[in-house]
């Protein structure tokens, strides 16, 4: 008898993934997942991308009785449901902290009581705030942080007594830097992961995405990664809008790839207490990124670069992969310029609603853009 896993916020973009690695290596997969609007439409229907083989259960999170019916017969738990976004979890921050960090103590109160006998949470890169840098000497410097004198005057960069430092990977060994509320939240529901797994002894495993792109993103969810929102604005012949100058740069994983290495976490018995960083280790900056996805998509059309800042964002960021490497054996398979190119004929039949703009006035009525 195959092993049954759960999927928490599995209707999703990452999760519909999951399931269809867990399905194909020979898993029984069950999905939790609220369709919330902002993601799955006003009609919250089950989407059509979901393998049929997946048995869903519609309910949240926060709902005890939900979690608990979903545990029922349940080998091991990937608990991927969370609310996403830099800029909205700056002003819905009760919203943030009821799903990411209520929701994740829901479950884990519900695993006392059902253990499972593994536990994988979804992180973020973005716990970091800043990535790592280093001085001209190569001494490195692990809490940067940019003045706001700085931003609005133009200047970018990282810099420390007047001199630029220059971006490094990331490794997971470097001390957390909490820029957002979306951040904070998903540093919470990693520790309170890892505390409560090792607490009850239910073997934990975080991983802390990097950018990940692919098909099935929410394309109509202005708060989704950056690559769904550049493509909505092409879609729809209007140019992707770039913080900034551009110039930041960011790692892209293709999702296919963070299934696998999600699996692996499950698979991996020496990768219980640990934090992964789940990245492709290469970095691209965000105007290459915008060009790169209009010229797949056969669009001639450049990107606007705003000049703006907006609050909670970082400059530079990409993954140290050594880690991941050496204890799950898991390296990116899928090229970039591949997964854009897969991207671009999906693409090809998704209507999107180009919700941009009106996100860029709601974050600028708040202050949250300078």
């Amino acid at each position: 008898m195959s092993k049954k896993i759960l999927i928490t916020g599995g209707a999703g973009f990452i999760g519909s993934h999951l399931a269809d690695e867990l399905l194909n290596e020979g898993y029984e997969v069950r999905v939790l997942d609220n369709l919330s609007e902002q993601v799955h439409g006003k009609d919250r229907k089950k989407p059509s991308y979901l393998n049929p083989q997946v048995e869903l259960l519609i309910g949240d999170v926060r709902d005890k009785e939900a979690v608990e019916k979903a545990l029922e017969g349940v080998y091991a738990v990937f608990h991927l449901a969370a609310m996403v976004g830099v800029g909205q979890s700056m002003y819905q921050i009760r919203d943030y902290t009821e799903v990411n960090n209520v929701g994740t103590a829901t479950l884990l109160e519900a695993l006392i009581n059902h253990p499972v006998e593994k536990l994988v949470v979804a992180s973020s890169m973005s716990i970091y705030g800043e990535g790592l840098y280093e001085d001209e000497g190569g001494n490195l410097e692990m809490e940067c942080e940019r003045r706001l004198e700085d931003l609005k005057n133009d200047r970018w960069e990282m810099y420390k007594n007047g001199k630029e430092l220059q971006p490094v990977p990331t490794p997971e060994g470097k001390k957390p830097n909490l820029a957002s509320v979306y951040a904070l939240s998903k540093y919470d529901q990693e520790r309170l992961s890892l505390i409560t797994g090792k607490a009850y002894n239910i073997p934990t495993t975080a991983l802390r995405f990097f950018n990940v792109y692919g098909t099935r993103q929410a394309l109509s969810n202005p708060y989704t990664g950056v690559l769904a929102i550049f493509a909505s604005r092409l879609l729809n012949n209007n140019p992707p809008m770039i913080f900034e100058d551009g110039k930041q740069k960011r790692d892209f994983i293709h999702v296919k790839d963070v299934a696998r290495a999600c699996r692996l976490a499950m698979e991996t018995p020496e990768a219980a207490g640990e934090v992964f960083n789940i990245g492709s280790g290469n970095q691209y900056t965000i105007t290459h990124i915008a060009d790169k996805l209009a010229s797949v998509m056969g669009k001639h059309i450049s990107p606007e670069i705003t000049g703006k800042y907006r609050i909670g964002d970082i400059r530079h960021c990409f993954a140290d992969t050594a880690k991941t490497k050496e204890i799950l054996g898991f390296e990116p398979e899928v090229q970039f310029e591949e997964g854009l190119f897969e991207l671009a004929e999906w693409l090809k039949d998704q209507i999107a609603t180009d919700n941009v703009s009106k996100a860029s006035s709601e974050l600028s009525s708040r202050g949250l853009t300078v």
